[in-house]
């Protein structure tokens, strides 16, 4: 077996392991919030039933919904919550390929990109949804009895809580572009503008119908570009010949080894 046939399969058994591994914890964690299904739903619908008139309540129209509702939810939540251990996985299948000094730039990047997302998903829980519901129900025409399905809402809410969480890694973004040499931070602050026109234009397609919630979006996303923006400035693409003498240095103390 020639040494590139060798390479492919230890990268093959590396993946192998590591999507094992992902699988293992993610079933770990819904094996231990399976118990709690019906209270996570309950905690995911306060938002709505604080703002559900008097005398209503949400509904399931399937037999079955009452309980692959909060199943699917538990299963989510499990995957939100390992995901400071699939980046770590991520980071640890990539790292043989990449230089030293890109090593010590992706472990902060896999932290604070963690910690972005979960700050996505708190701000669309804590300000977006009440915010939202307490609009759609005070728009409902007199005479109509407001009575969400809990499947259909369990699939708005997530949508809405991986929007806002996708769109909260704008500045990890920018920074990749950066480092990469992809763009410059001049190219992002003459591109403003444009920026601008196209978060609202996101904040549109993502978010409900109501402009409280596009706002809401699109909003923190402009404010995060341009704090990309000033991150940026300290991260800038390493010349090629200061990653060939990395390289050079790192081949080196292998071969001394």
């Amino acid at each position: 077996m020639s040494e590139e046939s060798t390479s492919l399969l230890d990268h093959l058994i590396e993946l192998r392991s590591t999507l094992l591994r992902s699988v293992a914890v993610v079933g770990v964690l819904f094996l231990s919030l399976i118990y709690f299904a019906r209270d996570l739903y309950h905690w995911l619908a306060t938002p709505l039933l604080a703002k559900l008139p008097s005398g209503t309540s949400m509904i399931a129209t399937d037999v079955a919904a009452p309980f692959f509702a909060p199943f699917k939810l538990t299963l989510v939540v499990s995957v939100i919550v390992a995901i400071p251990f699939l980046l770590h996985q991520f980071w640890r299948f990539i790292a043989p390929g990449l230089y030293q000094h890109e090593r010590r730039l992706v472990a902060p990047l896999l932290i604070s990109s963690s910690l972005l997302f979960y700050g996505g998903i708190a701000f669309a829980y804590y300000v977006v949804l009440p915010l939202a519901f307490g609009f759609f129900t005070s728009m409902a025409p007199e005479g109509i009895t407001i009575a969400t399905d809990i499947s259909s809402y369990l699939s708005f809410v997530l949508k809405i809580f991986f929007a806002f969480g996708i769109a909260f890694e704008i500045p990890i973004a920018v920074v990749v572009l950066c480092w990469s040499g992809t763009v410059t931070s001049d190219q992002l602050r003459a591109a403003r503008p444009y920026v601008i026109v196209g978060v609202f234009i996101l904040g549109m397609l993502l978010t409900p119908p109501d402009v409280i919630s596009q706002t809401l979006l699109a909003v923190p996303m402009w404010l995060l570009y341009e704090f990309g923006i000033v991150l940026s400035r300290f991260y800038v693409k390493q010349p090629l010949t200061a990653q060939h003498n990395e390289q050079a240095s790192n081949s080196a103390k292998n071969t001394e080894k």
